[in-house]
């Protein structure tokens, strides 16, 4: 056998790994190696090897991982939180949590960038969107950001380009939520802005700032009318932000009816469980007129070549990692799972559910104000929502003490006071407790409806969400039809293998998902005690430690909640270690060529100024021009950011000299962990020279990518880094760079289990298995296609770039006609045009199995004989399967004029004849989208048969 045997992996492991023992043998046959450690042999440079396997001890079976899961997750004591700060109780309709948030139809799709196989998410993510201009009262909205901090930060730096204007400082009001404020300054201080945080109906004056945040209610509950201040800011050239509360909207005058230029928050409380902090969706709306500035992806309606009404991202040019050096952000990613759960949970209730709810809320929280009261209690403010603060004086900690032993978590401010917010999850008993806690055992709860205290002049008269689609029929038979109908539209990884290289769509196994529904994570808040979340802190440490044995690297931190987050969160401890040393001159970035794309754009948020490397002919980077260009700015050299395997898809055989370049001229080295697949057990980004990475657990660690989000970037880092990883959110101090201190938590369990599962050997034999699919695949396309780059013996790394430029002019077909007709085959195609335009880069993971790369790559022979058969002018070069893909249901029926049969068109090798995958729209029109942009639900007539 060519396989060694003698390196074990269990069961579970087998599991996750695609090809059979035999199969691995015809593969290595194929490819041309002698065994599977022979082909690693070849492949990566000797001088980067780890000469040990990790040990994490013996791997666990599913059953016993999920044993120790159930341990580790009832070590967290599951209170009552009405601590409030962002965070709230809310409730998953179980109708969406087992048709979206627990399936993969859902949970393991890709971005939506091919929108012929994106209708059902790019639909629910275009209610999200019409669902918050709604709320917000603005006319563009964003399809979701990571958290409202980020969010907030990410209009910070859009009211800065908006207003084109020279000063540097901007406002804060002091009732925003502390992360909220930590993260602005953190995003600020590089920038060389100012952040001045006071009232702003004192403190703020207009002419002395670029912009203005304002929180609606405060953290402390107070609700103002802004309108007078964004008037003053606007009259003084200054953009007005309001960060909103989207289910006190539904009561309370909208931002943009104040005024407000953008409206920010996060959709939490729509349904997203708290999960310790996240994932949640972040919202973004503006004006019409701001609509080209705003970050992250917007959703808008186009057609089809049919004609049909389709969905695409608009503007799609505006992504940041394509834009590289001109990147304004490093925003590539977007929360869709759970955007498309606040859509979902808006649709379940309709507007007048969702008034219920809002309306329950605020009774709650006057019921509980006038119990207080009565117990001889001061509460302000006078006019509130759902968040009232409670005078103490020097009972505050007695108080709090007797709320956790009644099961209720409540909220610390100074010395004197006590902060309670109410939510969806609020009952009876709950206000009762709370009573208790100050000593009111004797307190009955109302039924009868207490007078509002909401302020008069602020209450909400305009309409929203009055498109049908919020106006189903309520039974669930309709909404679960909903769902699916969408879900059915789109191509996930549940269906077919999704080739997307630098992407690593892996296999997210059940058993890894499964604990992320678990009450003890999903329903924790990020700032209860530490002692009540022992349970998350021993899993955090765990796989800390073992993300340190992987990488070599001495620390971990987790707060970064994406992988561009994590680059900028890397850089930054960079920044932050050349300051502490009197070296904050060094402020040029060195970035390859070859670099993953948010490299660039991460690099400009930390104040640094990007020099780009070169390549060499065949995909390295060019060393003497790195050299070169690291001498010419050793001066002010910051460090350099490296993708290692590269972009390109090669082990680059002198990292360890471009390492030790930078640091011979006193900068640090970034490695990005894009591309950590191709390294976990072979070799250790610490060892190789690194100072810093970014791991992308939504990638290598098996989280899904949940349609673009959710995605976890947290960063290793080298002893001499640690003082400078991101601080506490919760002080309100300058460091954070998420609202949350462990980011997306909640979702860390699958990167542990992942680990628990695989074991250090079988995380090994993953990465040696995902080289040798690549290189499979590289072997049995070359000949039909040019492989485009090869490292040493002409072996890829985990992913490999196929050229299809030559067949623009020997056949007209673009590399976006190969990809369309890979969809009529029933493949999500591999990415396009980057990190090469006019290329394919496919990485097929580990966890496919040899017959469907087998599929995969009968598909794309096939392809390539079409493409013959134009060349050789046996097929027409305007009106063939290629140019016209891909091809719907439609195409089966009506006249039929083309000059190829119905059968090629629709049934090309590599598709399933039973199973057949069928797109629900004819190619998009992306010049149509963009020029007619349209970003909310289209006309009433196109819901029809949603309607009541």
């Amino acid at each position: 056998m060519k396989y060694d045997r003698h390196d074990p992996f269990d069961f579970a492991a087998r599991r996750h790994i695609g090809p059979k023992l035999s199969e691995i043998d015809q593969m290595l046959e194929t490819v041309g190696a002698k065994s599977l450690h022979a082909l690693i042999d070849e492949t990566l440079p000797p001088d980067i090897r780890q000469a040990e396997y990790i040990d994490f001890g013996v791997s666990l079976t599913e059953r016993r991982s999920l044993e120790k899961l159930r341990a580790t997750a009832d070590k967290n004591r599951l209170l009552v939180s009405l601590i409030g700060q962002g965070y709230h109780g809310t409730t998953m309709p179980p109708a969406i949590q087992r048709n979206i948030f627990e399936n993969p139809a859902w949970y393991t799709a890709y971005s939506p960038y091919q929108p012929e196989i994106s209708q059902g998410r790019l639909e629910a993510l275009l209610n999200f969107q019409t669902l918050v201009c709604d709320l917000t009262a603005l006319d563009v909205a964003n399809a979701s950001l990571l958290d409202e901090a980020t969010a907030a930060a990410e209009a910070m730096g859009m009211a800065k380009r908006v207003a084109k204007s020279d000063r540097n400082a901007f406002f804060v009001d002091r009732d925003c939520l502390p992360q909220t404020i930590a993260v602005l300054k953190t995003r600020a201080a590089p920038l060389g802005w100012e952040v001045v945080v006071g009232d702003p109906f004192q403190d703020l004056d207009p002419s002395t700032v670029f912009g203005a945040l304002f929180q609606y209610p405060g953290v402390n509950g107070a609700v103002h009318d802004f309108s007078d201040r964004i008037a003053a800011l606007h009259a003084a050239g200054a953009l007005g932000i309001v960060a909103a509360d989207p289910l006190a909207l539904i009561l309370l005058k909208a931002p943009g009816e104040m005024g407000a230029d953008i409206a920010v928050g996060s959709m939490q409380r729509y349904g997203v469980p708290m999960g310790y902090g996240g994932p949640h969706a972040a919202y973004m709306a503006t004006r019409d007129a701001h609509k080209r500035a705003l970050p992250g992806r917007i959703v808008g309606v186009s057609v089809d070549t049919r004609g049909n009404r389709s969905y695409r991202l608009a503007l799609q040019t505006r992504e940041q990692h394509i834009r590289r050096e001109k990147a304004t952000s490093n925003i590539c990613t977007s929360q869709v799972l759970l955007a498309v759960i606040a859509s979902m949970f808006a649709v379940y209730h309709g507007p007048a559910g969702l008034k219920a709810i809002a309306r329950r809320v605020h009774r709650d929280a006057v019921r509980l104000a006038e119990g207080l009261e009565t117990l001889g209690f001061t509460v302000e403010p006078a006019h509130f929502f759902d968040t009232i603060t409670v005078r103490v004086g020097p009972f505050q900690g007695v108080i709090l003490k007797s709320a956790v032993e009644n099961g209720v978590n409540l909220r610390k401010i100074g010395t004197d006071r006590i902060g309670i917010t109410v939510d969806q999850r609020t009952r009876p008993d709950i206000v009762q407790a709370v009573w208790r806690a100050f000593g009111g055992t004797d307190l009955a709860y109302d039924e009868a409806y207490p007078e509002p205290r909401l302020p008069a002049a602020l209450e909400r008269t305009s309409e929203y969400l009055t498109h049908p689609i919020f106006h189903m029929n309520r039974a669930e038979s309709e909404m679960t039809r909903y769902m699916r109908r969408l879900s059915d539209r789109d191509l996930a990884l549940d269906r077919a293998m999704i080739p997307l290289g630098s992407c690593t769509m892996k296999l997210n196994a059940t058993a890894e998902m499964l604990p992320v529904s678990w009450p003890e994570f999903s329903e924790l808040h990020p700032f209860v005690p530490e002692d009540q979340a022992l349970g998350y802190k021993e899993l955090i440490d765990d796989l800390s430690q073992k993300l340190c044995a992987i990488t070599g690297y001495d620390a971990i931190s987790m707060q970064p909640n994406s992988g561009a987050q994590g680059e900028y969160a890397g850089l930054l401890a960079i920044r932050g270690y050349h300051l502490s040393r009197g070296e904050g001159h060094r402020t040029v970035c060195l970035i390859p060529s070859s670099a993953h794309g948010t490299n660039p754009a991460s690099a400009q948020m930390c104040g640094m100024s990007v020099v780009v490397v070169g390549a060499d002919a065949h995909g390295n980077i060019d060393v003497e021009d790195f050299s070169r260009k690291a001498e010419q700015h050793a001066d002010k050299l910051a460090a350099c950011m490296i993708t290692y395997p590269s972009t390109h898809g090669v082990f680059e055989a002198r990292v360890r000299e471009l390492c030790d370049i930078v640091h011979r001229h006193g900068g640090q080295v970034y490695l990005d962990g894009a591309n950590l697949n191709a390294l976990v057990g072979l070799a250790r980004p610490g060892d190789i020279g690194a100072d810093v990475s970014h791991l992308n657990l939504h990638k290598t660690f098996c989280i899904p990518h949940g349609g673009g989000g959710p995605g976890m970037g947290p960063i290793g880092v080298k002893a001499h880094l640690i003082p400078f990883l991101p601080s506490d959110p919760r002080t309100g101090e300058a460091g954070a760079v998420s609202a949350a201190a462990f980011g997306s938590a909640s979702i860390l369990p699958i990167s542990w289990s992942y680990c628990l599962m695989m074991g250090g050997r079988g995380l090994t034999q993953a990465t040696r298995v995902a080289i040798l699919n690549a290189n499979y695949i590289a072997a049995r396309l070359s000949g039909a296609y040019s492989i485009l780059y090869a490292g040493r013996a002409g072996r890829v790394a985990h992913e490999c770039i196929v050229d299809v430029r030559p067949f623009q002019k020997s056949a007209g077909v673009t590399v976006e006609d190969i990809a369309k007709r890979l969809i009529d085959c029933g493949f999500h195609p591999p990415t396009m045009s980057w990190p090469v335009a006019g290329t394919l880069m496919i990485e097929p993971t580990e966890s496919e199995t040899k017959a469907e790369i087998d599929r995969f790559c009968d598909a794309m022979l096939a392809i390539r004989e079409e493409i013959r058969a134009i060349e050789e002018g046996r097929m027409d070069r305007a009106n063939n399967p290629l140019k016209n893909a891909p091809h719907t249901v439609q195409d089966l029926i009506g006249t039929w004029e083309r000059p190829y049969s119905r059968e090629a068109a629709c049934f090309p090798s590599g598709s399933l004849r039973m199973d057949k995958y069928w797109p629900p729209v004819n190619r998009v029109d992306n010049a149509y989208g963009d020029r007619n942009l349209v970003c909310s639900c289209p006309p009433t007539e196109a819901y029809g048969e949603a309607a009541e």
